[in-house]
């Protein structure tokens, strides 16, 4: 596949301008690195202990979804439905207590509280553990969401999958570790890495919108993976062989910069090694993401062909791929859960779009002995209100709301915490963003305080100083 090191050396002398000669003494370590990728920023790491996941997939539903709508049953709040808010509930100081929309019945031996937007994920409650007391700092949806992502609101540190991928590495030297999903067109610091090596940064595959429709459209579906690819995957102009020596030249002129620089530089080495992996991934992304094998039944399982909730579909069965492929951490965006007015329609055709997907990742991975090793995470920024925001809509709630997570050594048909009887504000065992990352990680055989980068003269860590672990969810 790769040309002989002598015709390379040929290529150079006659292309690089002089360059040639200075460059192929680099060349022998570039061949090194290439015969055992395994001895790069990537290759898998020894956790702090043992690990009950190996890989997550994240379903990150941006906007805040309803919790009180979905997964926090709330009697009173039906009771007292029409009564004027609890002074707590902040600048809506006549609103009315609204209730759920949605009937909600006990599923599963666990018997657990299920609202009927999710017929297809209810059947697998006995797997589901409910985080219904988590909380985070502010109720603004940027702040918000950089810190479900990044442990902060306001400065730009790594985000979760690139921290992941730098305590692990991954298990394909031949794929990112790091996969994201239809990101936010805007959001570039929940899967960036910050002040770590740039190789840990989220892999983008797709985008908020459809090449050639208009934008709205775009992202109403949430992103079109019918043309989504990873960007400059396939190169038009040079075969195999030409690129790689094309690449030998650039990489001996990086070393060669690092080395007049000290010999050390992460941003250098973070370019070498995103170029060595980009070359890699050329043969492997294609086959990952061609979703055209798979059968029919698997299709439909995802929900695939089924309307509203095809993109979707689409993008968990990609993500199975992904993890069968050895792909550490990968994150799924989906938009639109933001429902200060239009909440009956909007919430109804949000879960329409990713109920049957999500049910289907579930059942998929069990199916292959996948979802033991897989932590399979669900949820938003924040919450909602109980009370109503005009006559159809909520507002934001930072203070309770639910995420659920399965598989990967988590207690399945498990509730976690609770939010007072309205569902305004965690009361019991409360899981601050802090203390979900840090449980995540310990999922992951890492420890939250021992995961540390040193920058700018301190140890930084996802966590900050935070951070609890919760046991009670651990299988």
């Amino acid at each position: 596949m790769n040309a002989p090191l002598s015709h390379r050396r040929d290529f150079l002398k006659t292309t690089s301008n002089g360059f040639g000669y200075l460059a192929f003494a680099a060349l022998a370590h570039q061949q090194a690195l290439r015969a055992n990728p395994a001895a790069g920023p990537l290759m898998p790491k020894q956790p702090h202990f043992t690990p009950r996941a190996k890989h997550v997939i994240f379903l990150c539903m941006q906007g805040a979804p309803s919790h009180v709508d979905t997964f926090d049953y709330k009697p009173k709040l039906i009771a007292d439905a029409g009564k004027s808010a609890p002074s707590a509930a902040g600048r809506y100081g006549t609103a009315k207590l609204m209730p759920p929309q949605w009937k909600f019945g006990q599923h599963g031996k666990s018997g657990m509280w299920i609202s009927e937007l999710w017929p297809n994920l209810a059947k697998h409650a006995d797997d589901l553990c409910m985080l219904n007391s988590m909380a985070t700092d502010l109720p603004a949806h940027p702040q918000a969401f950089t810190q479900l992502h990044t442990g902060t609101t306001q400065f730009v540190r790594p985000s979760l999958g690139a921290w992941t991928l730098y305590g692990l590495g991954t298990q394909n030297q031949n794929l990112p570790g790091f996969v994201t999903i239809n990101p936010p067109g805007n959001a570039t610091r929940t899967f960036g890495s910050a002040f770590l090596p740039a190789i840990y940064q989220g892999t983008k595959v797709g985008g908020p919108t459809i090449p050639g429709l208009p934008a709205a459209l775009g992202r109403r579906f949430g992103g079109g993976m019918d043309q989504a690819t990873v960007a400059n995957i396939k190169n038009s102009r040079f075969n195999t062989e030409a690129q790689r020596a094309q690449l030998d030249l650039v990489q001996s002129l990086n070393k060669s910069t690092m080395q007049q620089g000290g010999g050390v530089s992460a941003e250098v080495e973070g370019v070498i090694e995103s170029y060595e992996l980009a070359f890699r991934m050329q043969a492997e992304v294609p086959k990952v993401m061609d979703l055209t094998k798979e059968t029919e039944a698997t299709k439909a399982l995802y929900g695939i062909g089924d309307g509203e909730s095809d993109t979707f579909g689409k993008q968990c069965l990609m993500a199975r791929k992904f993890v069968e492929a050895g792909v550490r951490f990968i994150e799924i965006t989906h938009g639109n859960w933001d429902q200060h007015f239009g909440l009956k329609a909007g919430l109804e055709r949000n879960c329409n779009q990713v109920d049957k997907p999500v049910a289907g990742l579930l059942a998929d991975l069990k199916a292959r002995g996948l979802l033991k090793d897989t932590l399979v995470i669900w949820g938003g920024e924040f919450g909602r209100t109980p009370h109503s925001q005009g006559d159809d809509g909520r507002d934001h709630n930072n203070k309770g709301f639910t995420m659920w997570m399965a598989g990967g050594g988590v207690k399945g048909g498990m509730n976690y915490g609770m939010t007072d009887d309205y569902g305004y504000e965690a009361v019991l065992n409360k899981m601050h963003i802090h203390d979900w990352h840090a449980t995540v990680l310990a999922l992951m055989g890492l420890d939250h305080e021992r995961l540390t980068y040193r920058y700018a003269g301190r140890d930084f860590r996802l966590t900050d100083v935070y951070g609890t672990v919760a046991k009670e969810i651990l299988a």
